[in-house]
């Protein structure tokens, strides 16, 4: 990883220095049980923000109208929020795994977020300004903590009482038969599990109602499973969705046709009945927030409801 070398490192704040610490912040002070490191002194109206992953706080700080000059776009697979990044002038600080931070010094940030993947660089980020890191994993509440540290509350409670009105107004409408999701990579199948601490986009499939196979229901603590060839029977969805590519080469490399071709898959009951249909692995695999959430029920509605 590329780091700035003229940056001197200091020690986390530690909500133990909190008294002292709000008495001499100069701005707003913000704590949260779901920050890598609190409490922290904000500026009272961040005007440059740099993000720290292209997925949740991207989406998230875009949509909340936050000021972000800077973000990793380099190997983005979801190109419509790369789209709207870059008509918002953001600079790219590299990739996710390898961002630059002389890039980051470079945007001139009054603020960082970010998730707590960045949590290693946390030292080094705090350094050049005030440093935000979300370890929340539900998606709602990642976004609503983005919406108190940007000031954006009342725009977060509009955007998701929208969303949520829309899940109220589709649930009637989803049809009494299950759906199968499967990702395809070059190495493996995975299964993300319905259940309450699904990812987001099956947490949302959950949220209105949309019945999973038995298999793929979470069973103790897992959240994903990776099934083996003969695992395949259990996705007996009447409809089976997949998705490939993306951030891997599973698209082109020949295991999709591998996989599509085997007499396994071709026994699947979606398979006869030629209801397989492939996802937009930028919707479903690099979720970013509220408008992620709108295209993913867009993708019910066409898929599962027949809209």
């Amino acid at each position: 990883m590329r780091l700035f070398a003229g940056l001197v490192l200091g020690p986390i704040l530690t909500v133990a220095a909190f008294p002292a610490f709000a008495e001499s912040c100069d701005g707003r002070v913000f704590d949260d049980p779901m920050l890598v490191a609190a409490p922290l002194c904000l500026p009272d109206n961040p005007q440059r923000i740099v993000v720290t992953d292209p997925t949740y706080s991207l989406g998230m700080a875009l949509e909340l109208g936050l000021p972000v000059v800077a973000a990793p776009l380099t190997g983005m697979s979801d190109l419509d929020l790369k789209a709207r990044a870059e008509a918002a002038g953001v600079a790219d600080i590299g990739s996710l795994m390898e961002p630059s931070i002389e890039a980051v010094v470079a945007a001139q940030p009054d603020l960082i977020l970010g998730s707590n993947m960045a949590e290693s660089l946390y030292p080094m980020l705090s350094q050049i300004a005030p440093t935000a890191l979300i370890s929340q994993p539900e998606w709602r509440g990642y976004q609503r903590i983005i919406a108190q540290i940007g000031g954006r509350e009342a725009e977060y409670e509009e955007q998701i009482a929208a969303l949520d009105a829309r899940i109220e107004e589709m649930k009637p409408r989803i049809p009494d038969t299950t759906v199968s999701i499967i990702r395809i990579t070059p190495w493996d199948f995975q299964v993300y599990l319905d259940g309450p601490n699904a990812y987001a986009p099956f947490a949302l499939l959950r949220d209105l109602g949309v019945k999973r196979s038995e298999y793929e229901r979470f069973t103790g603590g897992e959240e994903m499973k990776r099934p083996d060839w003969e695992d395949l029977a259990g996705l007996d969805g009447d409809t089976l969705l997949y998705i490939v590519g993306g951030m891997n080469d599973s698209a082109e490399s020949g295991r999709l046709d591998e996989v599509v071709g085997n007499p396994l898959w071709q026994m699947l009951p979606a398979a006869q009945a030629d209801r397989v249909y492939p996802l937009d692995p930028g919707i479903w695999m690099e979720f970013s927030g509220i408008a992620s959430a709108h295209r993913i029920l867009d993708d019910v509605e066409r898929l599962v409801i027949g809209e």
